[in-house]
């Protein structure tokens, strides 16, 4: 091959061809699942530390990594906000909440402390929870991802080896706009989507009819766009709420609940994917 040929064989690869990343895996883990919405408001972070409560349920062993630099929610979730201990003074030891390991950005800083930060600061710190965090034989880590489609989310696309995504959403018209936009970014980052579940689906009152406060019907129609499997439906219910609050997820404190047992079937859905 002449120079020239060099030449143009290296400019054609410039081009044409995609860039390639090399994606590393968590170590101490099995499977990496993300939990994204690339919507706020949704109850994502509510629906992923119940999914991984429902997960453990079924004998896993399961990980919980808030990805949320500007928003972490894990610690008021689980009623535990500690700093994590290390070992050699840099590697990190998970926080254990009723055995599900657990590190979250708001175990590192004050509750009411804003994260101030740019980009490249954002990246450093998902460097730090996904390498430098001493993860140990995890059959699952879920990955609670913060809204959009920004650095957090690239990061993880171009650098971690993510083994599937679910995608969370309310039925309403203005959340699924956001979640096809999720959807392409996937499909785009070659991340396989798990499939997808409608959160906040309804309420059901005194009288038990079901009202359809943010809509019907809108996120099962959008996994049949998108060719994506329907993983079920979470209404909205106060005892969710209340455990949330309380810092004890309603999976771990009440497994027989009638809103556990829909996350233990979609932790089931879940499992089958990576038997």
């Amino acid at each position: 091959m002449t120079d020239k040929d060099e030449k143009m064989s290296s400019a054609t690869k410039q081009k044409g061809e995609p860039k390639r990343f090399i994606r590393s895996p968590i170590k101490g883990t099995k499977y990496t699942i993300m939990v994204s919405s690339a919507k706020g408001g949704v109850g994502k972070s509510t629906f992923a530390v119940n999914l991984a409560f429902a997960l453990k349920n079924l004998g896993k062993k399961v990980g919980l990594l808030d990805a949320d630099i500007f928003g972490p929610s894990l610690p008021k979730l689980i009623g535990k906000n500690v700093k994590p201990e290390t070992e050699n003074g840099t590697a990190m030891i998970p926080v254990n909440s009723h055995g599900i390991q657990c590190i979250s950005m708001g175990f590192l800083v004050e509750e009411t402390t804003p994260m101030i930060w740019r980009g490249p600061m954002v990246i450093s710190a998902i460097k730090t929870l996904t390498e430098k965090v001493l993860w140990k034989d995890l059959d699952y880590i879920i990955v609670d991802m913060p809204p959009g489609t920004g650095d957090t989310q690239l990061t993880f696309a171009q650098d971690i080896m993510v083994d599937g995504a679910i995608i969370v959403s309310t039925p309403q018209d203005m959340a699924l706009l956001d979640v096809k936009r999720g959807i392409q970014m996937f499909n785009k980052t070659k991340i396989n989507i798990i499939g997808l579940v409608d959160n906040m689906s309804f309420f059901k009152g005194d009288d038990g009819r079901e009202y359809k406060i943010f809509g019907e019907g809108g996120v099962e129609k959008t996994a049949k766009e998108f060719n994506k499997e329907f993983l079920g439906k979470i209404p909205l219910h106060q005892d969710l709420r209340i455990a949330s609050d309380e810092g004890e997820p309603l999976t771990h404190s009440s497994p027989e609940h009638e809103v556990s047992l829909l996350f233990e079937d979609i932790a089931k859905k879940v499992s089958k994917k990576f038997i």
